[in-house]
């Protein structure tokens, strides 16, 4: 057994396996930094899962461009089918957990009735024959170990990397940034320098559903190569935890995520060791849910989260 090859291939993995948790988790960031919970993360996955793959599918025999205007089309879906939440959240002060969660059963259940009509009954979107390849970047992909393990990568990985320093940056130094932190703070106080909260609220929510729906779109553009109720298979609920992990953080979250996606990189290590004949595949399977029960169970009440995190605001009530 060649170990500096299986580790090599074991940080390539993680990276591949991370990368849609990563943009889901950011996604989540910008909503919930502006103080509303969103757990629909994992709906809004399943939609640019859906949408990337049926785009994709109807122009790979169009242009060899098809992937990217599938990612595109994702990200436009992603924020449009984060609007249901934001108006039951912001508009009507819904309860927002109740409003994440209906959305949720609505994405999978609309996901799934038209991958049905537009593939004739089928449950799953047919294979697509162009998807993302992976990119080779010269000279640093040819160092041994390293070049393999990070620069022969999907270019969404390497987009979702540059998401990290980029929400940092926003979040962090700029002036939407400081508003959007204000907004999940203290909104009465934001309200009172003139921030208008309610259209702060709905551009985090709007950008938080365009990052899931990426998150979403490069698995199935990615890794499956397809579109089917079980593409996601609860990812978003593991970049929820991720974001919780990294307390509301893009580095954080990003650490959080590979993490996340250092625990279904071993499926494969483990298959390729021969170690199935000992441990049961489906324990190997679980790891990823387990740990995020536990990073749940032992994290959520010890972040620190947003202040105005859930509360719904009433500019009326000063």
């Amino acid at each position: 057994m060649d170990w500096v090859v299986t580790g090599s291939n074991l940080i390539h993995d993680t990276i591949v396996f991370s990368t849609a948790l990563i943009f889901a988790a950011l996604g989540g960031m910008y909503s919930e930094r502006s103080g509303v919970t969103n757990i629909a993360l994992e709906g809004m996955m399943i939609i640019g899962a859906f949408s990337g793959a049926v785009v994709t599918f109807f122009m790979q025999d169009v242009t060899p461009m098809a992937p990217w205007i599938g990612l595109i089309a994702a990200i436009i879906l992603g924020a449009v089918i984060s609007l249901p939440h934001a108006v039951a959240s912001i508009t009507f002060k819904a309860d927002q957990v109740v409003s994440g969660t209906a959305l949720n059963f609505l994405a999978a259940g609309l996901a799934v009735y038209l991958t049905k009509v537009i593939f004739n009954g089928a449950g799953q979107t047919t294979t697509l024959t162009s998807v993302f390849g992976k990119w080779h970047i010269p000279v640093l992909g040819d160092i041994p170990f390293f070049g393999h393990a990070i620069f022969e990568a999907y270019p969404t990985s390497y987009l979702a990397f540059i998401a990290v320093a980029v929400s940092w940056y926003v979040l962090f130094r700029t002036p939407f940034g400081l508003r959007l932190r204000a907004v999940g703070e203290h909104p009465r106080a934001a309200d009172t320098v003139g921030i208008n909260v309610k259209r702060m609220r709905y551009t985090a929510v709007m950008i938080s559903g365009a990052l899931a729906a990426m998150g979403g779109a490069t698995i199935a553009l990615t890794t499956t190569s397809n579109f089917s109720h079980n593409t996601v298979s609860g990812q978003g609920f593991i970049a929820l935890a991720a974001l919780i992990f990294g307390k509301w953080n893009p580095l954080g979250l990003t650490g959080a995520a590979l993490f996340f996606g250092i625990a279904q990189a071993v499926k494969t290590l483990v298959q390729i060791l021969g170690l199935t004949a000992y441990v049961p595949i489906e324990f190997i399977y679980m790891l990823p849910y387990v740990l995020t029960v536990l990073v749940l169970a032992g994290f959520v009440g010890k972040s620190s989260a947003p202040a105005a995190l859930g509360k719904a605001y009433d500019t009326g009530s000063r």
